[in-house]
């Protein structure tokens, strides 16, 4: 089965996340496992996860590490394919699954990011605060030491939140471009489309020669900090469209590494 592995938000809890995003009733319909790591309250009181400081933006050490390792033990426990493996999540559990798909390429096919931050977007907690009101997106772009975002990536990003402001997503989709390796994309370019699924949204994208999908930007109209589609039964969702749970797995199978 492919796998997917889930990142929950502040405050949140895996339970309260899974039904809040559907996985689990997806997961049945389409016939892969879920992972939904917990963050503990000792690490961070609110439950978010640490993506804003420095010890947990790297390879080897901190929470990408431990999520990485969390994978690997369940890829290797049960019937996992593991060219099919994704990360996806929901504001600090967002801005945690790009760092894990940047800093664990061999492991993760491509990434989900609801409502999240560029890698390193900030490094602090003060910093953190700065650019989730959207004040620090070339922080990226003035590190000389950064790992590349080069896996295949699908963005939603309401632009009504005012807790992410919305150049976030803006900023992580132009430092996906900034990253990436062109040749082995060949003939692609940054197209657009406009439609209504509950909301009105803009979706950019970018396919393969080959019509895999290997970015999408989905600017959804009206949406504020919640998971678009998702069930009222979880914290932070908005049951209009479009399916984010759903746009992301279509997404997430017909990427393998």
């Amino acid at each position: 089965m492919p796998l997917v592995v889930m990142l929950h938000g502040c405050t949140q809890s895996p339970e309260d996340f899974a039904r809040g995003t559907r996985m689990e009733a997806l997961a049945a319909e389409l016939g892969f496992a879920v992972l939904f790591p917990a963050q503990s309250a000792r690490a961070n009181r609110n439950r978010c996860w640490n993506w804003f400081r420095p010890e947990h933006q790297a390879r080897d050490a901190g929470e990408p590490a431990a999520i990485a390792a969390a994978t690997r033990e369940v890829i290797a426990r049960h019937p996992i394919d593991p060219a099919r493996v994704y990360v996806a999540g929901l504001s600090a559990g967002a801005a945690m699954a790009v760092i894990v798909a940047a800093t664990h390429p061999e492991i993760f096919s491509a990434v989900g990011v609801h409502s999240g931050l560029a890698y390193r977007a900030a490094h602090s907690l003060p910093s953190a605060l700065l650019a989730m009101k959207g004040a620090s997106s070339d922080v990226f772009f003035r590190r000389p030491d950064h790992v590349c975002l080069d896996a295949p990536a699908i963005i939603f990003h309401g632009n009504a939140d005012d807790t992410v402001d919305p150049r976030n997503g803006e900023a992580l989709l132009a430092q996906w471009l900034a990253c990436r390796s062109w040749g082995k994309v060949a003939g692609a370019r940054l197209r657009e489309e406009t439609g209504e699924a509950g909301r009105r949204y803009v979706r950019r994208f970018i396919s393969g020669e080959d019509g895999r999908p290997l970015l999408e930007h989905w600017a959804v109209e009206g949406l504020a900090h919640a998971w678009s589609g998702g069930d009222p039964a979880g914290s932070f969702t908005d049951p209009l469209g479009p399916d984010a749970s759903r746009e992301m797995l279509r997404f997430f199978l017909a990427n393998r590494r």
